[in-house]
């Protein structure tokens, strides 16, 4: 019998990073490490675009470029408008729509993964394509059922048809958590006996470990102050960056102290909100938002932060709390969707709408240093039951129960194991 080869769709380009690369690259240096089978596993990705992934594939993994075509740059007339204040959100809008644009790998022929000779197709984001092959589908969350105002129309519809008819087309349904198994048969109706929870884990452990001097550089870089507060996201509505920073505004309001905040990544089209909220807010002394870092930057913010806060309205599980917990930084999260669950007694939870919640929140874990070593050690013994090496083993038992291939002792518990989230 012929080696299982397993294709991955992992065509997203490096222009818009975010979770999504988080959990192409946990899966990569999860299942490249796999040495004790005869699998191969083939990660289609873009070319140009694919360099953030390349340095994770190793052993039973490769890449398979498949080449793209770019749209063209803006004009420098539209670049120039970016000078123009009131125009600046337009500029702002099609720059972060080029992005995204980038970011949608192109439809391939059916047959793709055929001519590769894979036996099972897994699409470990929310595109898909049609395929005669098994396959897995992780549609991660609905939040545009239960948040519509954050979503045109549009997007809803093109998010129904795709989950929907991708769903229908998989022989089997990834999701994070419990919750979102759940979420899933209440809205689409779907068996439970096709959705399965295989929870995922940080992705810290798989980047190179920081040196003291790219600690220093890090600083330099970044402006950081001292010690500070940290929230990595994108600047997505959900992510509640305003809910933040109304938080921070209440505690100094209040005569508390003025918690010099960090926050990292992309910067996108509702980025210009946020800025016009710390300005008219007086906050723009004690915030920064530097961006996206690198793997590297982003160890180095975690090792150097004293809590993390994730203010977020909803998430089909939340990286951040994972890594915070691997880094050993206290934290406090949102009460909504698994996080709950996911954090256990590990963290401080508030409600995402309440400024009065998040604020007491804040203040207490920025206080109280033994509450802080508290929720370190309580974090760090509860991701310890999440790995890349867990999860790419389950996802090697489904695929080799996809294929028809014989189960291992192994396989049969993974696949038949409660969720643990």
């Amino acid at each position: 019998m012929k080696p299982l080869k397993v294709c991955l769709e992992a065509r997203i380009s490096d222009a818009v990073p975010g979770g999504l690369q988080q959990v192409l690259i946990g899966l990569a240096s999860g299942l490249s490490k796999l040495g004790d089978g005869d699998e191969t596993y083939d990660f289609i990705v873009s070319d140009p675009g694919c360099e953030w992934l390349l340095p994770y594939l190793s052993g039973p993994c490769k890449a398979v470029k498949v080449p793209i075509s770019l749209p063209p740059p803006l004009p420098a007339w539209r670049l120039a408008l970016k000078r123009i204040k009131p125009l600046r959100r337009i500029v702002v809008g099609a720059r972060n729509a080029i992005d995204a644009h980038r970011s949608i790998p192109p439809v391939p022929t059916d047959d793709l993964p055929l001519r590769l000779g894979a036996d099972v197709m897994h699409f470990p984001y929310q595109h898909a394509f049609p395929t005669p092959l098994p396959t897995i589908y992780h549609p991660h969350d609905l939040q545009h059922l239960h948040l519509p105002q954050f979503f045109t129309k549009s997007e809803i519809n093109r998010r129904e048809a795709t989950y929907r008819r991708a769903c229908a087309a998989a022989a089997m349904i990834a999701v994070t958590s419990t919750w979102v198994k759940n979420d899933l048969m209440a809205q689409y109706g779907i068996s439970p006996e096709k959705i399965s929870v295989i929870p995922l884990a940080p992705v810290l452990d798989s980047y190179p470990t920081p040196t003291d001097d790219d600690v220093a550089a890090t600083k330099v870089r970044l402006d950081l102050p001292e010690t500070f507060a940290f929230y990595p996201a994108q600047t997505w509505p959900h992510k509640n960056h305003l809910g933040l920073l109304r938080a921070l505004r209440k505690i100094r309001d209040r005569g508390g102290p003025e918690i010099p905040f960090v926050f990292s990544g992309h910067r996108n089209l509702h980025y210009p909100d946020i800025e016009a909220f710390v300005k008219s807010s007086r906050l723009q002394d004690v915030v920064r938002f530097v961006g996206f870092v690198s793997p590297t930057e982003l160890q180095v913010l975690y090792r150097l932060a004293r809590c993390v806060v994730i203010p977020t309205k909803f998430e089909a599980a939340s990286f951040p709390l994972w890594e915070a917990f691997s880094a050993g930084v206290a934290a406090a999260s949102s009460n909504v969707t698994s996080l709950p669950e996911q954090a256990g007694d590990a963290a401080l939870l508030f409600d995402p709408d309440s400024s009065d919640d998040m604020a007491a929140a804040i203040d207490r874990l920025w206080n109280d240093s033994e509450l802080r070593r508290l929720l370190i050690a309580r974090g760090r013994a509860r991701v310890e039951a999440f790995s890349w090496d867990r999860t790419a083993r389950t996802f090697r038992a489904h695929y080799r129960r996809l294929a028809g291939r014989p189960l291992s002792h192994e396989d049969q518990g993974l696949v038949a194991s409660t969720p643990i989230l």
